[in-house]
């Protein structure tokens, strides 16, 4: 344990790009503790769109961008692992440097652009994984440079469907110009046909895994409930909410609070949980619900699954707070419930849900 520690202090002496690399690097070559075990709590364990999870607790998208390092990932204790986002293409994103540490705030802004290997490349490795690993997600995007972007969709969504416990479907990253415009009602009923109409020709030849739908924590209330009736309509498995936000509240300590892109992290927390119950809501619980945004503790993780939230993902706290996160989390949740009495985590979904979408946001 205390030589995870001397590593983990190492890597984070890099600035947060290099740290990255670093870590993706020696997870690719099993230089990760294992914290795996094979006896889960019943309280944790659940179904949700089909899927048998030992644990609510997920790594988000972003942080396996190009799908090489979900074997050593798959040892710290977590329950799913969604890696991406990935692109018909090859692409090295926005120019560099394009990541910040926001210390005093233990938050990230990233601008990278979906820098990724490509979905052949990143297809290629989940084609060859074991069983052992869990459950993987994969998160598709489309190129920067996309002038068709439904049709991109539907290329990508039909090379995933054979290697994908689940896919996202991500149009909420403010760092490809114009994605977040597939959020708008005509759009996005423009894409969701197009997905279920590819589905449906595919369901002959395939097991069609549950399609997510990623969304930003920026939209009005009004938004969320139209994306939530078309996904509702064109049965879309699940939603995950929230994306990084482009917001930057008036708390925030760190000197390059002011960068562009997308700011992660326990500044979001209660936009991200708010956006969530207003999504709970407005589908009255009937859509399968992942919620991200500032989760580094088990009690921020129960707030936001009494929020509405069936599963939840972290990322930027594992940057900060090192690779026994997710084991500290599921410990500390049990004992949350056990002390609330329920006797699984799908009891407590969605409690808090009028708190938290009548709950005034602090700038």
């Amino acid at each position: 344990m205390a030589l995870n520690s001397i590593v983990f202090s190492l890597v984070r002496s890099f600035n947060p790009e290099r740290a990255h690399w670093l870590t993706i690097q020696a997870l690719k070559l099993g230089i990760t503790p294992n914290y795996r075990t094979d006896t889960f709590s019943k309280l944790l364990a659940s179904k949700v769109f089909g899927i048998s999870f030992p644990n609510p607790i997920g790594l988000a998208a972003g942080f396996d961008k190009s799908a090489e390092a979900f074997a050593g990932l798959s040892k710290l204790d977590c329950g799913f692992l969604e890696v991406g986002t990935l692109t018909l293409r090859p692409q090295p994103g926005n120019e560099r440097p394009r990541v910040f540490r926001l210390s005093d705030d233990h938050a990230i802004i990233n601008r990278y652009g979906f820098n990724n290997h490509g979905l052949n490349r990143g297809i290629k490795r989940l084609a060859r994984r074991k069983k052992s690993y869990g459950i993987i997600g994969v998160n598709v995007g489309i190129n920067k440079d996309s002038t068709s972007p439904v049709t991109d969709y539907i290329e990508g969504l039909k090379l995933v469907l054979p290697v994908a416990d689940y896919i996202t479907i991500n149009i909420s990253s403010p760092n490809t110009p114009g994605l977040r415009d597939l959020q708008t009602a005509e759009k996005l009923e423009e894409l969701l046909s197009s997905i279920d109409k590819t589905l449906h020709q595919q369901e002959k030849q395939l097991i069609i895994p549950p399609i997510l739908l990623k969304i930003a924590p920026d939209l009005t209330k009004i938004e969320i409930q139209e994306i939530t009736k078309i996904a509702l309509n064109k049965k879309i498995s699940g939603l995950i909410v929230s994306n990084t936000t482009t917001t930057r509240p008036n708390f925030l300590k760190s000197n390059t609070q002011k960068e562009l892109g997308g700011l992660s992290g326990p500044p979001i927390f209660d936009l991200s949980t708010k956006k969530l119950a207003e999504t709970y809501l407005a589908c009255n619980g009937d859509l399968p619900l992942i919620g991200v945004g500032g989760i580094d503790s088990a009690e921020t993780a129960y707030m936001k699954i009494k929020a509405g939230a069936n599963l939840v993902q972290l990322y930027t706290a594992l940057t900060y707070k090192g690779p026994d996160l997710f084991r500290s989390i599921t410990s500390g949740l049990t004992q949350l419930l056990k002390n609330d009495k329920y006797k699984n985590v799908q009891d407590a979904v969605g409690v808090d849900a009028e708190y938290w979408a009548n709950k005034a946001i602090s700038d």
